[in-house]
């Protein structure tokens, strides 16, 4: 996978980044495994914002992912490789022999025809998905599950990969992406390998309309607002801040404050924070 960047004709084009697209195999996603997405342009149900900067974006459909990988011990074939408007990340079409059709996480080195299989005791191969107690120290891993049978929620995004460090009692070590050492059940399932489409961190959007068909609208600076829109608004010319901290618009302290719960029982179970 590589970046492909323009010539700059226009200003749209000067400095945009893309991406080439050459590791997909396919451009019509599984019609059964996909559902419709309904835009909601961060309203709620009584049709008021409630997520500011949402709004218009391309018609997509949802692709149902399977990120509990629970099909043990039943080798799958790698059919397509394809993109997901819904995530940065690639996504793999694994047929079944019994005819059952999933998609998974791409992760980097997967081709089209290789073999997959989850289960208690797999091989240590890229694709696979086992339990992380059963993994060597050191192996790099993606779609981590947090409590067992869930389904993975970490390391999903595209180029991302955490790294099982040790094990401790019913615990494995794991660092994260962001550098958060963590203790996961060693039940818990995980995929082997690092998630795919590791040059999007290159992307260039080059102008606004790219950003418009994402459904992302223009952010205005609460500096460049009026006192009755914003806590930094108001003044003469630009104005500084004025307070002892940077405020959200509805008045809450912003950039640094601390927002997690002090009394999380989760929070036992961190080793070392992202932060230090």
């Amino acid at each position: 996978m590589g970046i492909r960047k323009y010539r700059p004709m226009t200003p749209g084009t000067r400095g945009a980044a893309v991406l080439d697209y050459s590791e997909l195999t396919t451009s019509t996603p599984e019609k059964s495994l996909t559902v419709a997405l309904k835009k909601n342009s961060g309203r709620n149900n009584q049709g008021r914002i409630t997520v500011r900067h949402q709004g218009g974006a391309e018609k997509r459909r949802y692709r149902i992912i399977d990120f509990r990988r629970n099909k043990d011990n039943i080798e799958g074939v790698v059919k397509t490789i394809e993109y997901d408007p819904n995530r940065t990340s690639f996504i793999a079409l694994i047929n079944y022999p019994d005819g059952e059709k999933r998609y998974i996480i791409a992760p980097e080195g997967l081709k089209v025809g290789d073999k997959v299989v989850s289960g208690d005791n797999v091989d240590i191969k890229v694709g696979n998905s086992l339990p992380v107690g059963n993994m060597p120290l050191g192996t790099l891993i993606h779609n981590l599950e947090l409590t067992p049978g869930r389904g993975g929620q970490l390391v999903r995004s595209a180029g991302t990969s955490a790294q099982i460090l040790g094990r401790e009692e019913k615990y494995v070590l794991i660092r994260l992406t962001s550098g958060e050492v963590r203790k996961i059940l060693a039940v818990c399932h995980a995929t082997i390998g690092v998630v795919g489409n590791a040059d999007y961190m290159n992307v260039n959007i080059g102008k606004a309309g790219r950003t418009r068909h994402m459904g992302i609208k223009p952010t205005v600076r609460g500096s460049a607002m009026n006192p009755n829109d914003h806590p930094h608004g108001g003044g003469e010319g630009r104005a500084p801040v004025g307070r002892k901290a940077p405020l959200t618009p509805w008045g809450k302290p912003a950039l640094g404050k601390k927002t997690r719960n002090p009394k999380k029982k989760s929070s036992e179970l961190i080793v070392r924070r992202r932060n230090g």
